[in-house]
Formats: structure tokens, C-alpha cells, sequence
């Protein structure tokens, strides 16, 4: 988008720089130094002289530099941006490593504790149809009772 800008910016310079050149041009060609110049007035077939000939070379050439720091500039940036990008997409892959990993310890964990409780729980069952059965000393102990407020 930038360097969009920068080339419509650097084409209205160059279609402004024409009527400039003309008008340096007339107002030098009325100067008595330049009407004895005859190589300086003397037009090519497109109607241009040397002198606004190359007045447009020396435009040309600056455009062309401007163009060439500016693309070296865009270059620069561009892959700044691909760095960017890359560090945040390495960032975001390790992040999501370490949260599948840490999912899969919380996952284990909650597993273990399922399992526990379901070897507790038969246990339990055992211990009550054990009781029911008369065997008392799987039955639970009594809870001690709390002696009354006063």
C-alpha cells in the first residue's frame, strides 16, 4: 500500500516537474545569456531541448534513486515483517505444546483420582454388604458424638 503511494506520489512529482521545466526553460531561453547559446536552443524532433532534455535525465536519475531506496526500504521492512511473523507463529506453536501437554497431565491426573475413587468406592460396597452380612468389623465406627452447648 505504501509504495502504492510512494509511485502515484513520485508519478504527479514527475507530470508536475514537465510544466516546471518548460517554464525554466522559456524564462532562461529570454535571459541575453542563453538567446546567443544556439546548442541549447536547438530543438529535437520531439520538440524538446537539450537543456529540458537533461533537466528530465537529472529528474529521471532522482527519481530512480528515490524508487531504489524506496524499494530497498520496502525489502528491509518486508522481511522484518516475515521475522515477525515467523517468531509469532514459532511463539504460538510452542505455547500450544505446552498447553496439549499440560491438558494431557491434568487428563492423567483426573484419570488416577477416577480410579482411586472407583477402588474406594468398591471398598465401600464391599465393607457394607460385609457389615450387612454381620461382619462388624467392617462396619464403620460411630461417629463421636459432640458433646451438647451449654
Amino acid at each position: 500500500m505504501t509504495r502504492m503511494i510512494w509511485t502515484a506520489g513520485a508519478a504527479f512529482a514527475l507530470l508536475g516537474a514537465g510544466p516546471a521545466a518548460a517554464y525554466q526553460s522559456t524564462s532562461t531561453a529570454d535571459s541575453p545569456a542563453a538567446a546567443g547559446d544556439v546548442k541549447t536552443s536547438e530543438k529535437a524532433p520531439d520538440g524538446t531541448t537539450a537543456e529540458e532534455r537533461a533537466h528530465t535525465a537529472q529528474l529521471n536519475a532522482a527519481q530512480a534513486s528515490r524508487a531504489k531506496s524506496e524499494n530497498i526500504t520496502y525489502e528491509q521492512e518486508a522481511q522484518a515483517a516475515a521475522r515477525e511473523a515467523e517468531a509469532a507463529q514459532q511463539n504460538f506453536a510452542s505455547e500450544t505444546a505446552a498447553y496439549e501437554a499440560e491438558k494431557a497431565r491434568v487428563a492423567a491426573m483426573s484419570a488416577e483420582e477416577r480410579m482411586r475413587f472407583e477402588a474406594e468406592k468398591k471398598q465401600w460396597e464391599a465393607d457394607v454388604a460385609a457389615c450387612k452380612a454381620g461382619d462388624t468389623s467392617r462396619c464403620a465406627k460411630p461417629a463421636p458424638s459432640t458433646p451438647p452447648k451449654p
